[in-house]
């Protein structure tokens, strides 16, 4: 499909800088199949039902940017910031770097407090290869000694991400340290809602995918086809499938919290919409014209024009019925993105 489809017209003013206080407070747009009802998030425990199940994403945000000095012998040392955007084992990250192209294979790099990083490699992508001086425990104490949240470029901040926003770009249920971009369909929970879950009876599920900053790339290609999907690093435990399973096979629905979710989900379930366990990459790139065997409803955040994300949506409950619903979100002052609000949409009948 053309880019150009996903395309509209978004207020600078409808992106939110902050989130909602609390989180549950935020706005819900209930997109079913013949109408739209403007909710809040503290709504969903009524919109569900006992034998349902939730399946939410764990992962939790690294500190993932990093500003720091390159050293090269007898050149002057040159400041460096770095965005990791994915792990691939022990103390070896991949990463956007500004400059990336006044940067060398075997360049030093000096983040303070005796924390540094080589530059290992690079690719055509425009993105480095960085080999840590530690990995495990000891990287991510690094980071967090030294990094910062990696607010996406949307929410513009004077100095950078700040101690707020270190409580509020991460889910209350977040658990496995990976991500580089909160799994933010989830930033609406509080210990109170999930309470409620629990009492009506919804049982909650989590699996893990670590997201990517290529969440935050646009989409240059012109047509759907054309554009490559970052790998993501994922995991659904066997557990988890089986109660997903179970879940469904006696009346259930599944509702995936964010599309990181549901994209580990779609990976992981087979043509007979049975979800097996996975763990490993997924690229999976979701547009209008696919299937959903996994994913009956999803609660998501207001996505930005020609990203992936809205695609993924547009595939989810159909590209006319969101253009529609957004212009609803926009005329009524509905906040996107990251801090925003949220929506519970209903899938095309299968």
């Amino acid at each position: 499909m053309r880019v150009d489809a996903f395309d509209f017209d978004l207020p600078r003013e409808r992106i939110a800088d902050r989130p909602a206080t609390p989180r549950d407070a935020a706005r819900l747009l209930h997109v079913r199949p013949d109408a739209l009802a403007d909710r809040t998030v503290r709504d969903l425990p009524d919109l569900v039902n006992p034998g349902d199940v939730i399946v939410v994403n764990d992962s939790r945000v690294i500190p993932a940017r990093l500003y720091g000095r390159r050293l090269r012998p007898g050149v002057d040392p040159l400041k460096v910031e770095i965005l990791l955007h994915k792990a691939e084992g022990g103390a070896a990250w991949r990463a956007f770097a500004r400059p990336g192209k006044r940067l060398k294979v075997g360049d030093a790099l000096d983040f303070g407090g005796g924390f540094r990083a080589e530059v290992a490699g690079k690719s055509e992508d425009g993105d480095v290869a960085l080999l840590f001086d530690r990995q495990g425990a000891d990287l991510i104490a690094a980071l967090e000694a030294h990094g910062e949240m990696p607010l996406p470029p949307y929410i513009p901040r004077e100095h950078g991400a700040d101690d707020r926003d270190k409580v509020d770009y991460q889910t209350v249920y977040a658990r496995a340290e990976g991500s580089v971009a909160a799994p933010t369909a989830g930033l609406h929970f509080t210990p109170e809602l999930l309470a409620r879950l629990d009492a009506k009876g919804v049982k909650r599920v989590a699996v893990t995918l670590h997201v990517g900053a290529g969440t935050f790339l646009p989409v240059k290609a012109e047509d759907t086809a054309d554009h490559k999907m970052h790998a993501e690093w994922g995991t659904i435990p066997p557990e988890v499938a089986d109660a997903v399973n179970a879940a469904r096979a006696t009346g259930g629905r599944l509702l995936a919290v964010g599309t990181t979710a549901t994209r580990i989900l779609e990976t992981a379930v087979d043509d007979a919409g049975i979800v097996r366990p996975f763990s490993g990459e997924t690229a999976i790139f979701l547009t209008p014209g696919y299937r959903f065997r996994a994913v009956d409803r999803l609660m998501t955040n207001f996505h930005l024009p020609k990203s992936t994300l809205f695609m993924l949506v547009s595939a989810f409950a159909g590209l006319e019925r969101m253009q529609s619903a957004y212009a609803h979100a926009i005329a009524q002052g509905y906040r996107f993105y990251s801090y925003g609000d949220s929506s519970l949409l209903e899938g095309v009948p299968r």
